[in-house]
């Protein structure tokens, strides 16, 4: 392991910062347990490698502000000068209900950074290798991607949806069934992502792929181990035929589509959005919206896999591309 003097790092920091931005004084970090003393201008040297922290990473969610995620940071590897992502390790576990079913969730940085191992290389995820810190905890270093959410992306497209539908939707959906096909990777390796969700897949900026992040969420499962994934891809689905949330307060000033909208046609995760949208947009074709109804309250039954949504979504773009 690489041992590092005060003035070792900060000859390494002098290539990658401007003299006003170099810190006068810093810590060197090896143990990570109490993440939230990992602070700006920390060293943590991981496996004999030095790393700048710079800012804490923020998550938004669902129009909610941008809460900080003090577990994770960005950082400056000091030996190359690219940014990383540094998600140190953090236990949360929470229950999470579908359609009657609970699901219980927890984070894993083993499971995540077995992903990062099995999608090396894979254009569809984030990419990165996990290390251990001094005292063993298991951290992930990934690399960073520039870019904005899928979500982001929508709701920068502004026109009425029926213009949106024929405009922009088609691309979309292709690459919906790229990030489909990304998912069954996974559940073909026997792994999930665990956290499938529209802010948790990014469009790169430099090579204009989809990619999945954060996937160190996994979950008890019942009879199908994929279940919660498949959910996940419903949602994203909905809110993307739909050119964002289509909610039933959103339908007050639409009263005759309102009155025609029961308990059956919402979402079967977010009872106030409608999942049944060829009932609000009538030139959504059969076919899509099949597709659609699988993930409504009124559902006879659910996907089982991957295989089936992605074969079923082949069809429907023949429909509208």
């Amino acid at each position: 392991m690489a041992d590092f003097t005060q003035d070792d790092l900060r000859d390494l920091m002098s290539k990658w910062l401007e003299p006003e931005r170099m810190p006068k004084r810093f810590r060197i970090v090896t143990d990570t347990t109490d993440f939230y003393r990992v602070d700006y201008d920390d060293v943590a040297i991981f496996e004999g490698r030095p790393y700048l922290i710079r800012n804490v990473e923020k998550e938004g969610r669902f129009g909610i502000d941008e809460q900080p995620k003090f577990w994770v940071k960005r950082a400056i590897d000091l030996i190359t000068g690219e940014t990383k992502i540094i998600k140190l390790v953090f236990w949360e576990r929470f229950t999470a209900k579908v359609g009657g079913i609970s699901f219980e969730c927890f984070r894993s940085p083993k499971k995540e950074a077995r992903i990062l191992d099995l999608v090396k290389g894979h254009p569809n995820f984030m990419q990165g290798f996990s290390v251990e810190d001094s005292v063993g905890n298991l951290i992930r270093i990934i690399d960073y991607i520039k870019g904005k959410t899928l979500s982001d992306l929508v709701f920068s497209i502004k026109k009425p949806h029926e213009e949106y539908f024929h405009d922009d939707l088609p691309s979309l959906l292709k690459s919906y069934t790229e990030i489909i096909d990304a998912v069954r990777f996974l559940h073909n390796h026997g792994e999930k992502h665990g956290d499938i969700r529209r802010d948790h897949i990014l469009k790169d900026t430099k090579t204009g792929e989809y990619k999945w992040i954060d996937f160190d969420f996994n979950y008890y499962h019942g009879e199908n181990k994929f279940g919660y994934d498949l959910f996940g891809l419903g949602n994203i689905l909905i809110f993307l035929v739909g050119g964002g949330d289509v909610t039933i307060q959103g339908l007050a000033d639409k009263p005759d589509i309102l009155d025609s909208i029961n308990g059956n046609d919402t979402n079967i995760v977010f009872h106030n959005r409608v999942a049944n949208l060829k009932k609000v947009y009538p030139y959504i074709p059969d076919e899509l919206n099949y597709i659609l109804l699988h993930f409504s309250n009124g559902a006879a039954v659910f996907y089982e896999s991957t295989d089936e949504l992605f074969s079923d979504m082949e069809k429907a773009i023949n429909k509208i591309c």
